[in-house]
């Protein structure tokens, strides 16, 4: 539910793609299963949650939050996928709030419970010959995980305890943290 911004950038180089200046473009976000084999089981899972949760969406746009974003949807039969369109000369950033949790879809076996890489995935589309956004022109992701507050505190404190353990060798294999992600 926490809201979280995602700055939409014309990253086109020079003379690039000259046919969207002055164009909309649709974007299409969508919360999916980063692990392989959950994404076999995406539809039945998906279903699972719906069941659980009736009324509820996996993904929402933060409307009164976001800047620059033009006919914002949300399929109610797609619980995890909302669009809009946006200007690429113009600013614009995009507020999405997720309502699921990462540990919603793990087995409940033991006490500490991991919790499932989630990836935001956003596509983004200009307008063909019909008037319908369908030709793709760029997508880009980031893995998530999703916790409560008190379990996201819990979880970023356990992290920072076992790299502090690693020696310096082992800490070399990871990525420093960032404030902000580049979605790749």
């Amino acid at each position: 539910g926490q809201s979280y911004e995602i700055r939409m950038l014309d990253n086109r180089k020079l003379g690039e793609l000259p046919e969207i200046n002055g164009k909309l473009v649709k974007s299409i976000f969508r919360v999916v299963f980063h692990d392989r084999r959950l994404q076999y089981t995406e539809h039945q899972q998906l279903e699972g949650w719906r069941w659980n949760r009736p009324g509820d969406r996996i993904l929402d746009i933060d409307i009164p939050m976001s800047v620059g974003i033009i006919d914002p949807r949300a399929n109610p039969t797609q619980l995890n996928t909302v669009e809009f369109l946006w200007d690429p000369s113009k600013r614009t950033s995009v507020f999405i709030q997720v309502h699921c949790i990462s540990t919603e879809f793990t087995l409940r076996k033991h006490g500490g419970e991991k919790g499932v890489p989630f990836r935001v995935q956003i596509d983004t589309f200009r307008e063909g010959e019909s008037g319908e956004y369908t030709e793709h022109l760029h997508s880009a992701s980031c893995q998530i995980k999703v916790f409560k507050p008190k379990g996201a505190d819990r979880k970023q404190k356990t992290d920072r305890e076992k790299m502090e353990k690693r020696t310096p060798h082992e800490k070399e294999k990871y990525q420093p943290s960032y404030e902000t992600t580049i979605l790749t």
